[in-house]
């Protein structure tokens, strides 16, 4: 019989940036530290071709042999992020420009515009020479196309990406008729008589057209997609059974993941959490879940983590001793087949000198080496979990769309859309309950409780197919902020929410945005009723037209009306609520709404700083806080050390 799958473990490998004679070692340390898989080759590009059309793979044939000998598998990177000086300095104008007209330089990564038919011209090139020599090599498990789409210059505004944006309006409206409709161009005297007077949304006077600005940012996203399916379609001429995977990056703001996560075989992911910030795990769990998500349920891969501190921020915290084994468990708890990292081996020159590995600066006789050999040794003793799935009867609708339009100016406030998801996630999150993230189109008939958060620009057909879900007999939560404005950001008047102003039994009059004295959430105001306390941000004047009222506005602009209501409505329920409400709050009406919809919680009440999954026959616990806790989960009791994490079998006490 075959031998049992393994949960892959390793990281970015660059020998490139290492004399030949360390590349021996490397393999014997990572056979030390249970390594299965090494991404190889990512900023190769320089090296794979020194000169335009002058191709160079020895020194990548001794890196495979290699760490083929050593039974360490291949993750191969096509070497199209970051082009060599040479590309630059003939092709400058494949540089990308920001939006004030400034044409940024060689010398860092990322140095393309996504619209530059040159930068494509040569990438595929680069792509057909790589994949035709290791289509057939032993040591290759999977292609790793290009590396981080848009983590730098995501949006170009150069005469390249000028040209590619005219004809991707022409065509997603076909005429300029229908572009001027949806952008609504006879505000300001902005109507287009033809294609060529478009631009894209340079720096300008002043606001700039909201649908210009919202489709600039879906084509940008589709401007790196097409790079991304191009590369795709060179590698499966020649490689049509090795798996392919890009590395998303959670939460990113750049890249539309739901458009991108079917030109993926293997949803992969790059997560980096502050290990200063007491609240990074409740992200890092979202994100774990997202990933699912974007998978439709399947595992994914954590692509690169950091094994302590990272070398970007203002002050580069080292994680605290036990984090990263937690922050693996929980990927691993979430559905992630693998637990990887940037990078193998510490680089002694370079941008990311003080960015942590694998392998320290100070070598294999130290702490964080010892981690990490044993991180892999426990990882490799979960084979069981490889191919497992995670089971949520609860969704939260995350979107793109709703991201993009609430970040802009000329909106009733700036708020920060994945902050405030992230609000109405983790109270589930302290209850051990797991969640689905779903996309606003997605099929939510399966679930039992479905919230959506924030959704600002949606689509009248989703807000409708919610509509029948909680006549279905669904449970649904909407909140503040939701359905003011449609796909193309025209308001939907008589009340916004659109058609689900039938479905939650109330209208918005009047949207009255707050804040506390320092301009963040604190504003004082308090909820009175069946669920009482504080809550910030963000009030709706709410017309209740057929709906029961749980709690009100005991003071601010719409005081004495309707904050958080109920809807019977057909074999389910809706509710909806018109304010940001304090965690402690949203703790209470989790609560209820779990109950009401009969989705069991892993955890009593709920637990700052703790989280328990259940994955196949196993069940995870993480402690993320910085002090030991003692807790019951499903009805036993577990004790955890600081920044701990148990495996226990589901159905074994503890």
């Amino acid at each position: 019989m075959p031998a049992q799958p393994r949960i892959r473990y390793g990281g970015d490998y660059n020998p490139e940036q290492w004399p030949q004679e360390v590349w021996d070692e490397d393999v014997r340390l990572m056979r030390r530290a249970h390594v299965t898989t090494a991404t190889v080759g990512v900023f190769s590009w320089s090296r794979l071709e020194p000169r335009p059309g002058e191709y160079d793979f020895a020194w990548l044939d001794d890196v495979l042999d290699r760490l083929h000998a050593g039974g360490v598998r291949v993750d191969l990177a096509t070497a199209t992020a970051s082009p060599p000086a040479w590309f630059a300095q003939r092709y400058p104008d494949s540089l990308p420009v920001t939006e004030d007209g400034v044409r940024l330089a060689f010398g860092s990564r990322q140095h393309y515009s996504p619209s530059s038919p040159d930068y494509r011209r040569h990438a595929l090139a680069l792509v057909e020479q790589v994949v035709r020599r290791y289509a057939d090599h032993p040591a290759l498990e999977m292609w790793h196309v290009n590396n981080e789409y848009g983590c730098h210059a995501a949006l170009s505004y150069d005469v390249h990406t000028v040209a590619a944006f005219r004809a991707w309006l022409q065509d997603r409206y076909g005429t300029v008729d229908e572009l001027n409709r949806a952008w609504g161009t006879d505000f300001w005297s902005q109507r287009y008589a033809a294609f060529d007077q478009v631009g894209v949304p340079s720096a300008a006077p002043s606001f700039r057209n909201p649908g210009q600005l919202l489709d600039f940012r879906r084509f940008s996203s589709d401007a790196m997609l097409a790079l991304h399916r191009a590369e795709v379609e060179v590698i499966r001429r020649h490689s049509p059974d090795v798996p392919i995977t890009t590395n998303f990056m959670g939460f990113f703001p750049h890249t539309d993941y739901w458009a991108w996560a079917r030109h993926v075989d293997v949803v992969s992911d790059d997560s980096y959490p502050d290990p200063a910030d007491p609240a990074a795990h409740v992200r890092l769990a979202a994100q774990r879940d997202l990933m699912r998500g974007l998978g439709q349920g399947r595992p994914w891969l954590l692509m690169e983590q950091a094994t302590s501190a990272v070398n970007w921020r203002e002050r580069n915290a080292p994680r605290p001793r036990g984090q990263h084994r937690a922050h693996s468990l929980q990927a691993v708890a979430r559905g992630a087949d693998g637990v990887l990292h940037f990078q193998w081996r510490q680089s002694a020159a370079g941008a990311e000198r003080f960015h942590s590995a694998m392998l320290p600066h100070a070598g294999e006789d130290t702490r964080l080496f010892r981690d990490v050999v044993a991180l892999g040794e426990e990882l490799a003793g979960l084979s069981d979990l490889v191919g497992q799935g995670v089971d949520a009867r609860v969704a939260i609708v995350l979107d793109w769309d709703a991201w993009w339009a609430l970040d802009q100016p000329a909106t009733p406030a700036r708020l920060d859309y994945v902050d405030r998801f992230l609000d109405w996630y983790a109270p589930f999150l302290r209850r051990g309950v797991t969640v689905d993230v779903v996309a606003a189109g997605a099929d939510v008939t399966g679930y039992d409780l479905v919230v959506v958060p924030l959704l600002h620009a949606a689509q009248r057909e989703h807000l409708e197919a919610y509509d029948a879900y909680v006549r279905g007999g669904g449970h649904l939560v909407v909140t503040y902020a939701t359905a003011l404005v449609d796909q193309d950001l025209h308001v939907y008047l008589g009340g916004y929410l659109g058609p689900l102003r039938g479905t939650l039994g109330v209208r918005v009059e009047e949207v009255a945005p707050t804040a506390g004295p320092d301009g963040g959430p604190g504003s004082g105001l308090r909820l009175a009723g069946e669920v009482a306390g504080d809550a910030s941000l963000w009030q709706d004047v709410l017309v209740v037209d057929d709906a029961q009222v749980v709690a009100t506005f005991a003071d601010g602009h719409a005081a004495g009306g309707a904050a958080v209501t109920r809807r019977a409505h057909g074999d389910g329920a809706a509710w909806y609520v018109a304010t940001q409400p304090a965690g402690d709050v949203l703790d209470a009406l989790a609560d209820r709404w779990l109950r009401e919809a009969g989705v069991p919680a892993l955890l009593a009440a709920p637990v700052a700083g703790v989280e328990a999954v259940r994955r196949g026959d196993r069940l995870v616990v993480v402690n993320h806080t910085a002090a030991p806790v003692s807790l019951a989960v499903a009805g036993r009791r577990v004790d955890l050390d600081a920044h701990d994490a148990h495996v226990l079998d589901a159905g074994a006490d503890a």
